[in-house]
């Protein structure tokens, strides 16, 4: 068995692979078109005859496999082993990735002016210009976008001018020129430009070389919805929906639902209907329900309306159970993957479709609820049934508390505080918001106790209610108790940080509690959250007030007026700061605004009559204290004003005119007949005799009621004399103060004495107050001490913001 074995000699090892590189030249097929054997062979039958023995040894060139030869047997060997040459045998290392050859030349270099590489450069620019306009627009910076696209636009156009002179027309990149054409005309539309975007849409559309360009004839048909050209709209949807195969079936509803829309914009409610019914019938989704339902509202169908809410109800809200996110068991590895999919996007997706559906069904359900039946009660009772028995069953009770606000409404005060009652026996939650409304209307009512008994059931049934805990506030701050209405507020606003009435309320309770800074903290908290508020601002600039800083309180009026330019409570307030700044021109430009917006208000008239008093334009001052006069027709002061204004302008026969009307209407006022006397007098009028007659009568009466009155009440003190002096009878004097001790600072003309001339020009001065003695005296607006607005001008409406389905 061994004799068949034979090993390599040891000496020569090198030589077992002597030969195997050579082949015979008869397989050297690139040299026998020049071998005259192998063409006479082609050519004739030499080729074929069989090859002898010694000539196929001969051909063959070397050893057979596994034949002996000089002693070694041929190793069984592949016909070129890798890597082993005869190189070897003349002392060349082994090298078979031929890394002694050294490194790889450099590469060559690239040619940057070549107009391949330049127009390579352009096109990567464009992309980059196109990106960049993308980004920009979703960055809500508009105006760089359109720029971006513009530049890409030109930038194309260059580009593929260049590559028609390299190349040939078909190598243009359409795909590029595409997205650019695009891009602008996304742009545009973005921007507003509809004109430019319909244009470059067009270009788009009516090239041929651009497959599926026809769907951005949808795009077309939105923009002439924008421009409110709803034939236009209609034409492009149904060209777009001619052109999308049956196949893109969401993209074919979604064009028949803008259609839909687009003919309840033109008043086709018919057209819209069949278009509605069609996608109900084929796909049906919550916008095409609730826009059949509109359809049928306005052609005023009632049994189609309650075919359409029920088809609604049954559309498939595709969202998940609320019991998945809910761990079966204590497996720490299914409690984290929960925690993480538990407010993940997905499950943010499926909340506000789920809100999106409630609002859809709750507004039908409002919509249609008066009108399906004999009466609204009705309506809501069956829309109640249907719901019910849906998927939708929680929303049964909201729908029952807005038929309690339907009540309302109609000012059906009991039926709405019954319906509401019913839900004192349901869940918590229901409890909670049924109990906060009851407190609410019985505030609104004035019934503090009930209210308070409804806010604490609202409070008790679910503590963490922002609402019910505001409501609970409102009743204490009602009764006065400040400090724990503060604590009810703190709590909701804990609860719920968003609750801007709490925050209102808390800030006006640090007000009463003078508690300034911490009040003006509120209210700037609040003004961060509602930028154009007018209660806020308010309230911000009268806590600025309060602390003795009328610059900042009339940089805030100023915000308040660019809000609300026509409140006139506002214009008079700034008014009267400059007032009290001592400018005088400002604050009658305001309190002028105050009075043109609303020229009802006594203090503002007063001003302004007073201002032009000061300014010794006192015809100017007449109309005012005409219409003070008008409002209140009992004063006799702002008549007596008018009289003076007559007086003092210089027309005496309108003053004495006046003065006798006063006097039929107040045949008692002491100052009206004094310038009733004065007048005559100076006139020579025979009336005067019967004034002055009247006149001491009235004073006479006046002065023995003013001694009864005195020794009535000093006792044994021996009575008065007569009260000093009179604006009638010297000019250098003032009278009595009044009753109630007010007094208006005008410096009127002084009269003279009655055997004096009567003289307009007179410089005498007088400060004078006119008694009268059935009413207060004229008071002038003050400057520095005059009485400042009630700090809860504007509070009005800060308590009862809580009715929760509204």
């Amino acid at each position: 068995m061994m004799q068949n074995v034979h090993l390599a000699p040891e000496t020569d090892e090198d030589d077992l692979y002597s030969g195997y590189n050579d082949y015979n030249p008869t397989y050297d097929t690139e040299e026998l078109e020049n071998d005259t054997a192998f063409q006479q062979a082609v050519k004739t039958s030499h080729g074929r005859r069989p090859p002898s023995k010694t000539s196929l040894a001969s051909s063959m060139g070397r050893p057979m496999t596994g034949a002996i030869q000089d002693g070694v047997t041929r190793p069984m060997t592949a016909v070129r082993a890798a890597g082993f040459t005869k190189a070897a045998l003349r002392g060349s290392a082994f090298d078979p990735l031929g890394q002694s050859r050294g490194p790889a030349p450099p590469l060559e270099a690239r040619n940057e002016d070549s107009p391949e590489e330049k127009i390579r450069q352009l096109e990567k620019k464009v992309n980059e210009l196109v990106e960049e306009s993308c980004i920009a627009n979703s960055c809500g910076d508009l105006k760089l976008a359109l720029e971006k696209a513009k530049d890409a636009g030109r930038k194309e156009r260059v580009l593929v001018r260049q590559r028609e002179q390299v190349t040939s027309p078909e190598n243009i990149n359409l795909d590029l020129t595409y997205s650019v054409l695009f891009n602008l005309a996304s742009q545009y539309s973005a921007n507003e430009m509809y004109p430019e975007a319909l244009n470059t849409y067009q270009v788009i559309v009516k090239n041929k070389m651009f497959s599926n360009a026809g769907r951005l004839k949808v795009n077309m048909g939105n923009i002439y919805l924008k421009q409110r050209n709803y034939s236009k709209a209609i034409k492009f949807y149904r060209m777009a929906l001619d052109q999308i195969p049956s196949l893109h079936k969401e993209m074919r509803i979604k064009i028949m639902q803008n259609i839909g829309v687009t003919f309840i914009k033109t008043g086709q409610y018919s057209d819209a209907i069949n278009s509605f019914e069609h996608i109900m019938s084929v796909a049906p989704n919550l916008k095409a329900g609730f826009n059949l339902i509109l359809s049928y509202f306005a052609v005023g169908d009632g049994e189609k309306m309650k075919k359409a809410f029920q088809k609604l109800i049954a559309v498939p809200l595709e969202t998940e159970e609320d019991g998945k996110y809910i761990s079966p068991n204590d497996d720490p590895h299914t409690n984290l993957v929960i925690e993480a999919i538990k407010n993940d996007h997905l499950r943010q997706m499926e909340r506000e479709r789920k809100a999106m559906a409630e609002k859809y069904i709750m507004t039908a359900a409002k919509l249609i609820a008066p009108v399906i039946e004999t009466s609204f009660a009705v309506g809501y009772d069956w829309c109640v049934e249907v719901v019910k028995a849906s998927q939708y069953v929680e929303l049964a009770n909201d729908l029952e508390i807005n038929k309690a606000i339907m009540y309302l409404r109609q000012k059906d005060f009991n039926q709405a505080v019954e319906t509401l009652k019913m839900f004192e026996k349901k869940d918590s939650s229901v409890k909670s918001a049924a109990a906060t409304n009851l407190s609410f209307l019985y505030y609104l009512e004035n019934e503090l106790t009930q209210a308070s008994s409804y806010a604490e059931l609202a409070v008790n049934s679910d503590r963490y209610n922002p609402s019910a805990l505001t409501n609970k506030g409102n009743t204490v701050f009602a009764n006065g108790d400040y400090e724990k209405a503060a604590e009810f507020y703190k709590e909701a606003l804990r609860n719920d940080s968003s609750c801007t009435e709490a925050l209102y309320n808390i800030g006006l309770t640090y007000k009463k509690l003078n508690r300034l800074d911490e009040a003006l903290d509120c209210f700037l908290k609040l003004h961060a959250i509602l930028r154009n508020s007018a209660q806020v601002l308010y309230q911000i600039a009268n806590i600025y007030e309060l602390m003795e800083d009328p610059n900042q309180a009339m940089e805030w009026l100023m915000q308040l007026i660019s809000i609300v330019p026509t409140d006139s409570r506002a214009l008079s307030k700034l008014g009267g700061l400059y007032d009290s700044e001592g400018d005088k021109s400002q604050a009658f430009q305001y309190y002028y605004e105050s009075y043109r917006y609303f020229p009802s208000n006594i203090e503002v008239i007063e001003w302004l009559g007073a201002y032009y008093i000061d300014t010794q334009f006192c015809e100017k001052a007449i109309q005012y204290f005409e219409r003070a006069s008008l409002i209140q027709p009992t004063q006799v002061k702002w008549q007596l004003m008018v009289a003076s204004c007559f007086r003092r302008s210089g027309d005496y026969q309108k003053a004495l005119d006046t003065y006798k009307d006063i006097h039929r209407k107040f045949p008692e006022n002491v100052e009206c007949l004094r310038f009733l006397v004065r007048l005559c007098t100076d006139i020579g009028l025979k009336e005067v005799q019967e004034y002055a007659t009247k006149l001491k009568r009235l004073e006479k009466m006046k002065e023995i009621r003013e001694q009864r009155t005195k020794s009535g009440r000093d006792g044994s003190r021996g009575p008065r004399g007569r009260r000093d002096g009179s604006a009638g009878s010297d000019g250098g004097q003032n009278c009595g103060a009044g009753s109630r001790g007010e007094r208006l600072s005008v410096q009127l003309r002084a009269l003279p004495r009655t055997e004096e001339p009567y003289d307009s020009s007179s410089t005498k001065e007088l400060d004078a107050s006119y008694v009268d003695p059935l009413g207060p005296q004229i008071e002038r607006p003050r400057t520095a001490t005059k009485k400042r607005v009630d700090e809860d001008d504007f509070a009005d409406e800060e308590l009862g913001d809580d009715l929760l389905p509204e």
